[in-house]
């Protein structure tokens, strides 16, 4: 999605967590669109195309959803915003890249209004803890101040070809987890707080 216009800047500014003031023309943040709950409406790349104009990426069948957050709050400001059309469903070989890495996808690991951003273990990335108020940021303030471990979290496991997401993580015969995607022999799960199982992610 596009949203350009003199308040621009400001407005997205005030709904993001990540800070975006000092962008230059041509950078991009992954960033944070989240209810006022503080749970998760959309993660998306947004990326500074002029001096007032912004654009937002994210998963193909999320558009709609980013758009209607957007223009939620988007009361006398001064700023147009609009969709582009889908570039189309992502290729094998960059799903797989993506469950490699643990790069968490909406529909998969981020399900609008369930998940909130501890969970997923890329607030380093997409949330700047610095700025100021914005929709959504008690819940992330007050769990990174506590040092609060997150009720689960986004693991990477060595899987069998036939396992699929949804499949249940098992430890000791209970089940302490569940696949969120699988690629090939490498999949994407959330476990339970507390439980050693599967492989951390950092996105160092």
């Amino acid at each position: 999605m596009t949203v350009s216009g003199p308040d621009a800047l400001t407005y997205l500014h005030g709904q993001l967590s990540q800070d975006i003031r000092d962008l230059r023309v041509g950078d991009r943040c992954w960033t944070f669109v989240l209810q006022p709950t503080g749970k998760i409406d959309v993660l998306a790349l947004l990326t500074r195309t002029g001096d007032d104009s912004f654009e937002l990426r994210t998963d193909p069948g999320h558009g709609e959803t980013l758009l209607a957050r957007i223009d939620r709050f988007k009361i006398r400001v001064a700023a147009d915003t609009g969709l582009r059309p889908s570039p189309g469903p992502v290729s094998a070989e960059l799903e797989r890249d993506r469950v490699e890495r643990g790069w968490p996808k909406m529909g998969a690991e981020i399900v609008t209004g369930e998940t909130i951003p501890a969970e997923t273990g890329v607030t380093p990335f997409a949330v700047d803890f610095r700025k100021g108020c914005y929709p959504g940021q008690e819940l992330v303030e007050r769990m990174d101040s506590r040092g609060a471990a997150a009720p689960r979290s986004l693991r990477r496991f060595t899987v069998s070809e036939e396992a699929a997401p949804g499949d249940p993580v098992v430890v000791d015969g209970a089940e302490v987890g569940v696949l969120t995607s699988v690629c090939g022999t490498t999949a994407l799960g959330y476990v339970k707080r507390g439980v050693d199982a599967g492989e951390l992610i950092t996105h160092s």
